[in-house]
């Protein structure tokens, strides 16, 4: 009987082991599946313009640049690849903030778009370009990506503060998030009623989003700064994971919530602040890569991550490739078209909520 017992259970051991292998084979399988279709996208989209190429010459202008024009060459490193590029690492960055902070407030409504980050970088960047407010002198030479910067990092901070206030549910976070959304919205409407008419174009033309200002020099400091917070994020997959089971779950592990809280806040508040300040604001990609990569790959945070930023990365370029798509020779503002998109998930994601409430 108890050589059978042990069989029993080696066997259920075994199987159990199976069961965790074929999991995680699905999940790198989706994972690879996520980074193939981008790929296809960022190929489609360099290919997309008032010159198009074909994808073989886009592929060729890429891995074999000497057996291409001049001309081709040209357009596709120096116009397009910064376009394309950023549109891929933006999207990254904004849907893994989106995923982490949705993580550490419970809360699926939860992004830097719909807590307002989002429009407190556009409000400081209004500043600069309408009345060339400095916040921090040191850096006029940046000024609107440290003017978004410095708001939206104010804006999370006193998101935190709030947050940490007894009595304060996570339901009130998001509450006191679409007041901030609404507060900034109003000032940035204010700036725009005082400015002239050329800062007023200046300051429309940024608030709709647009990759087409794109330089290499802003693709560089947004990567570095994605490259940066990923791995943090990564070594502390554990306990976000576990932070999902709730906070007092979190707290019997040995986890310190309001330092992991606080210190993820800042974190997505980079995340959400730079890509914001060099292309402008850029809804709802927080808010539908997350969901997307949890629908498909679950929870665990060492799968979770990567897809929230496949996700956002491949959305964000499938929206660039729209956007050339919509009237032919003419680009429209990316903001314009993520909300076109994002709009009816977040309306499903409302009437879900409150199925599930009921």
């Amino acid at each position: 009987m108890a050589s059978d017992r042990a069989a029993v259970a080696a066997h259920d051991t075994g199987g159990g082991r199976g069961h965790y292998r074929a999991l995680v084979w699905r999940r790198q399988l989706i994972l690879a599946g996520l980074g193939a279709a981008l790929l296809v996208s960022l190929c489609v989209d360099l290919a997309l313009g008032p010159a198009r190429y074909g994808l073989g010459e886009v592929v060729q202008g890429l891995f074999a640049p000497d057996t291409v024009s001049q001309q081709v060459r040209v357009v596709l490193w120096d116009i397009r690849m910064p376009v394309a590029l950023m549109a891929v690492v933006v999207g990254a960055a904004l849907s893994v903030a989106g995923a982490q902070m949705q993580t550490i407030l419970n809360n699926p409504l939860a992004s830097p778009f719909t807590l307002g980050i989002s429009a407190a970088a556009s409000f400081g960047a209004a500043l600069a370009l309408a009345f060339g407010v400095v916040l921090i002198p040191a850096a006029i030479e940046y000024v609107v990506p440290v003017n978004a910067f410095v708001m939206a990092m104010l804006a999370a901070l006193l998101i935190h503060m709030l947050s940490v206030k007894r009595g304060v549910t996570v339901e009130t976070i998001v509450l006191l998030g679409i007041a901030l959304v609404f507060t900034f919205n109003a000032l940035l409407s204010l700036v725009q009623f005082l400015s002239s008419a050329e800062a007023l174009a200046a300051v429309v033309f940024w608030t709709m989003g647009s990759l087409t200002k794109a330089t290499w020099p802003k693709l560089g400091l947004t990567t570095l700064v994605l490259l940066a917070v990923l791995p943090i994020f990564a070594r502390r997959a554990w306990a976000l994971t576990a932070l999902r089971l709730g906070e007092d779950k979190a707290a019997s592990f040995g986890i310190k919530v309001a330092r992991l809280r606080l210190e993820t806040l800042m974190m997505v508040s980079l995340l959400a602040a730079i890509p914001v300040a060099f292309v402008g604001t850029i809804g709802f990609i927080g808010l539908v890569g997350p969901h997307i990569a949890r629908m498909i790959i679950g929870e665990d945070q060492r799968f979770f991550l990567p897809a929230s930023a496949l996700s956002g990365a491949l959305i964000l370029s499938a929206s660039s490739v729209v956007s050339k798509l919509l009237i032919p020779g003419t680009i429209f503002p990316i903001g314009i078209v993520t909300s076109l998109i994002g709009i009816p998930f977040f309306i499903s994601l409302i009437l879900s909520s409150a199925r599930r409430s009921w």
